[in-house]
């Protein structure tokens, strides 16, 4: 019998994907929506991109991050130096903040690899237990000390050093970037601006993670809270150490880039990235140790790398999505970045359910809406009451449906993906020899 065929999943999704961005695309063109509006629109997409990276932390890790925020304004200040570099020359030419943030990242990559293959641990408990049997363990303790630090230093140099050289070298690489056209010329920039100010949270990101995520849930929750609230100081007084972001005065002439494209594109390759990975076997693992991380070690499953990833890849999402932000107004302050405001992409992930990359599509879009749609609703003077009216939304909701909007519920092609069909041969009867009586199966 043939077997009938369905509509493969992502035919559907991709539909509704390209006619959403043709209607806002045309809505916005023919000025049927304001440019108000339209602002909120690509908001609602750049909350989605950083809810994501969140939703990976603690719907689908288990790890309950205060610190999302602090990752979002690296992201965003990280990028707006490139791009501000390339049009202002601010850092004396157009790729010298870009060729340093790049060779800062490497170097800070080659120190850590670097003590890895050192093997400082080892080198240190040998070397203890050496000096142990002849010395006092106070004595042994210095020297020991020493070594390590005399190896730390090593791996620092290592570092430094491939950090100027690739600096030097991508100077003259990227000085080409000039004779482009402009608009080419700036795509590449700001591309390269979204891909480091992402990187740079997920270094920082996994940097932390691995000290902090040896902590339980709630522990783990107030650390990362002290770290939005040390990335929200340094913002503060930043121009203390780079004059051009101004501090707490705010940071001015960001080119604005930021375009419904741009946000469109970025969030449709962060859902692919996040679906993908998510029903990978990275992923399984990764949602293992939200279920129960006794059994995952059981299973051979390295608890904290799978943690430290995770925290990673949210932080390189939250950073991508800071970037879009940083240049869809032009300007930065560090209120933008306060710990209050870190819980708006964790009522997003909780309202649209833990664990359902769709749920925090839907709830993004709907929390961008509801809170622009209450200011232009409310009377005059009354706007402020929407940071009243929306939590009350909340609790009702949340007292009605527990789980969130969608649970762990899935549409289309972001749903887990079945195993392929397979054609299994049916049994064949087999007569049995005479006087056995009945029939037997192959």
């Amino acid at each position: 019998m043939q077997r009938r065929r369905a509509i493969p999943s992502w035919i559907p999704t991709l539909a509704v994907a390209v006619a959403l961005y043709w209607l806002v695309s045309y809505t916005s063109a023919s000025a049927r929506i304001t440019p108000y509006w339209y602002n909120v629109i690509q908001l609602a997409g750049i909350a989605a991109v950083s809810a994501l990276g969140l939703n990976l932390i603690y719907g689908f890790n288990g790890q309950f991050s205060l610190g999302h925020v602090g990752f979002y304004a690296i992201g965003a200040y990280g990028s707006a130096l490139i791009t501000k570099d390339f049009v202002t020359k601010w850092s004396g030419g157009q790729v010298g903040a870009l060729s340093w943030i790049i060779a800062g990242q490497v170097g800070v990559l080659a120190v850590l690899f670097v003590a890895q293959r050192i093997r400082l641990g080892a080198i240190r408990k040998a070397l203890q237990g050496a000096l142990d049997q002849f010395m006092k363990s106070h004595e042994s303790w210095m020297i020991v000390t020493l070594v390590s630090l005399v190896l730390v230093a090593f791996s620092v140099a290592v570092g430094v050093a491939l950090a100027w050289g690739l600096q030097r070298g991508l100077v003259f690489a990227l000085g080409g970037l000039a004779a482009l056209p402009e608009k080419a010329a700036q795509s590449i920039v700001f591309v390269l601006a979204l891909v480091n100010g992402g990187t740079m949270a997920a270094l920082i990101a996994y940097l932390v993670g691995l000290p902090l995520l040896r902590l339980s849930s709630d522990y783990f929750g107030i650390a990362t809270l002290g770290l939005a609230i040390m990335v929200y100081t340094a913002l503060q007084n930043s121009d203390m150490v780079i004059e051009t972001m101004k501090g707490a005065r705010g940071m001015v002439a960001i080119p604005r880039w930021t375009t419904w494209s741009w946000v469109f594109v970025v969030l449709c390759l962060s859902v692919i990235v996040m679906r993908n990975l998510i029903w990978s076997s990275q992923g399984r693992a990764i949602m293992s140790v939200r279920e129960d991380e006794i059994a995952s070690r059981l299973m051979g499953i390295d608890i904290a790398q799978q943690k430290a990833t995770a925290f990673a890849i949210g932080g390189f999402f939250a950073g991508v999505a800071g970037g879009l932000y940083a240049h869809l107004f032009g300007f930065l302050h560090p209120s933008t970045f306060s710990f209050v405001k870190g819980f708006d992409p964790l009522i997003i992930i909780v309202f649209g359910g833990l664990g359902s990359m769709t749920g925090t599509i839907v709830a993004s879009a709907l929390f961008a809406l509801v809170i622009e749609g209450l200011r232009v609703v409310l009377p005059q003077g009354f706007e402020d009451w929407r940071f009243v009216i929306y939590p009350v939304l909340l609790l009702i909701i949340m007292l009605v449906r527990q789980q969130g909007l969608l649970g762990t519920t899935e549409w289309g092609w972001l749903r887990a993906p079945l195993p392929p069909e397979r054609d299994v041969a049916a049994p064949v009867p087999v007569v049995s020899p005479a006087g056995a009586g009945g029939t037997e199966e192959a």
